[in-house]
């Protein structure tokens, strides 16, 4: 029996915290070994395989591992009683259609993001028993999808960003990410510091860690409150996926957070 080897993340007692690896999963090529996203063409049965896997190692049935089927955006979902125990299977996976983040008040329930070079953030409020993961690529990191979780978790929670803690999980790198002029420029005109963010090389690269981490300071929540993985995906792809050395046909990480 297989077991998904997980890099974890400390946020505080009674959460677990995960990034998965390549490694303990079945799937093979370019999706070898753990993938348990449906959206990026490997093969079902893996899938179903590695799913159930996690969820054995996490203690949850297979309903309460949930992540949305992202599309770059700026959406925030909340997973609550309602959606848990009354949507048909249908009418959920409907509803995290074309959605970013997810966020939830409910223990025993794992949610997550899925990234392939893109950045993942996990967000923790243990006063009001609430997280959140978001998927920051970088259009969403243009479109302060980092900043716009926790004013979502602010609005639904009560949250107070002073009492966050935050995680920034494996992604690509700045001096891995090299960009084209359009790119720059959308950052430039989203009034991102650039000085701090982006270096010119042979073209410029972004520092997408920085971009995200900027956003949850300037939201409030104490620099050291935030762990970063500082873990580069291009350049570690044999443990972590990553589209831009494997292509888009390959595998994706999962980021989860699951409160008790």
């Amino acid at each position: 029996m297989t077991q998904p080897v997980l890099h974890q993340y400390d946020l505080g007692p009674g959460v677990r915290a995960f990034s998965s690896t390549r490694h303990g999963g079945v799937g093979r090529g370019n999706y070898a070994s753990f993938n348990i996203n449906f959206h990026c063409g490997d093969n079902p049965a893996d899938i179903e395989a590695n799913r159930a896997s996690l969820c054995r190692l996490l203690g949850i049935g297979p309903r309460h591992l949930v992540y949305p089927h992202q599309v770059h955006g700026d959406v925030v979902a909340a997973i609550d009683g309602r959606w848990l125990e009354t949507l048909s299977p249908i009418e959920r996976s409907d509803s995290l259609d074309g959605v970013d983040a997810v966020m939830t008040d409910l223990g025993g329930v794992c949610i997550g993001v899925s990234t392939a070079d893109c950045i993942p953030i996990l967000l923790y409020d243990a006063a009001r028993h609430a997280c959140c993961a978001v998927h920051a690529g970088w259009r969403g990191t243009v479109k302060r999808i980092a900043q716009k979780a926790v004013e979502a978790m602010t609005a639904r929670y009560g949250t107070d960003a002073r009492q966050l803690k935050a995680v920034i999980g494996p992604g690509i790198s700045l001096e891995a990410f090299e960009v084209g002029e359009e790119v720059y420029r959308q950052f430039e005109d989203a009034h991102f510091d650039m000085a701090r963010i982006a270096r010119k090389y042979r073209k410029w690269h972004i520092d997408l860690w920085e971009c995200n981490r900027m956003q949850l300071v300037d939201m409030g929540i104490p620099q050291a409150a935030i762990q970063t993985a500082g873990i580069c995906t291009y350049t570690r792809h044999d443990d972590f996926f990553s589209a831009r050395r494997l292509g888009i046909h390959s595998g994706r990480i999962f980021t989860g957070v699951l409160m008790g």
